[in-house]
């Protein structure tokens, strides 16, 4: 048997979105980008630019792209959804509760002891999470283990594995891309935010990237870039990414860290840094108001 989760968004499964799906995504991600500051408020550590920046992805993935159902995590068919930089795990868990996996409630438990949302993702403790991710790099490579043994054995599923453009920095990233490309696994698609910043710096600064593209190219990787932070344009190129047959798929989504609270975009000091209370009815009134040029009831 093969279905899409049944949710509030159900109708976004169509390849090219409406208007009014655009509309209603985006504003799933402003509600999620809320969801991650009222956490790290709440748990006085925690990465804050990261989650920000992806939370337009991670909503797209939840909400419209993922094959799943939060009443059965376990389901056979399920696309899997690898997230490797897993510091950034607020997103994670905030879009996880939004589509319904466990009450929204829950995600104030964030980094607290007995807490089923660690501080970085541990498989066995939450349902629906399909590792545990703490060091960097391993993702892809676990990612490309699940697409190895799909296709093995005959399976339609598709495995996403998101992941930083710092931990490219990360050895183990190649072991994978080199047997990704070699096994031309098409039902993998990777997924980079490309922030450009990192715990240390800009990724430039600490360990120059580029040119990325043409790195994974050179393994047998179909490579597109695209605007992460747009909802439309990100959704296409995973459409695109879809219908590439004959080898993997990287999607490098450029990204604003720390997108919505202008303060603290592209500000790398912000890669693991929570805000104060103050900061965090500072930065949810940034994001409600987009920065005050619309009004809010809750502002």
């Amino acid at each position: 048997m093969s279905y899409r989760v049944v949710s509030e968004y159900s109708i976004l499964q169509a390849m090219s979105l409406t208007d009014e799906q655009v509309c209603a995504l985006e504003a799933k991600a402003e509600a999620i980008r809320e969801t991650i500051l009222r956490m790290l408020v709440e748990a006085k550590s925690g990465h804050t630019a990261g989650p920000l920046g992806m939370a337009d992805i991670f909503t797209a993935f939840y909400f419209h792209i993922l094959n799943h159902n939060p009443e059965l995590p376990s389901w056979e068919e399920r696309d899997r959804l690898v997230l490797s930089n897993g510091h950034i795990c607020p997103v994670l868990y905030a879009a996880m509760a939004h589509s319904g996996y466990f009450p929204i409630e829950e995600c104030l438990t964030l980094r607290k002891f007995g807490s089923r949302l660690q501080g970085h993702p541990e498989r066995l403790r939450l349902p629906g999470l399909e590792t545990t991710s703490g060091p960097l790099g391993e993702g892809l490579s676990q990612a490309a283990g699940m697409a190895y043994a799909f296709r093995m054995d005959d399976k339609k599923q598709r495995v996403y594995c998101l992941m930083s453009d710092g931990e490219q920095e990360e050895g183990n990233i190649w072991e994978a891309v080199m047997f990704a490309g070699k096994h031309k696994l098409h039902n993998l698609i990777a997924v980079m935010d490309r922030n450009n910043i990192q715990i240390d710096g800009m990724t430039e600064d600490v360990m120059p990237l580029e040119p990325i593209a043409d790195k994974y190219r050179a393994f047998n990787w179909h490579v597109i870039e695209v605007h992460g932070n747009d909802m439309r344009a990100f959704v296409a190129a995973v459409e695109e990414a879809k219908a590439i047959y004959e080898k993997p798929t990287l999607i490098i989504a450029h990204t604003i860290p720390g997108k919505g609270v202008p303060e603290i975009e592209f500000d790398y000091r912000w890669h693991g840094k929570p805000p104060t209370q103050e900061e965090g009815k500072r930065f949810l009134k940034e994001i409600r108001t987009m920065g005050g040029q619309v009004p809010h009831e809750y502002a």
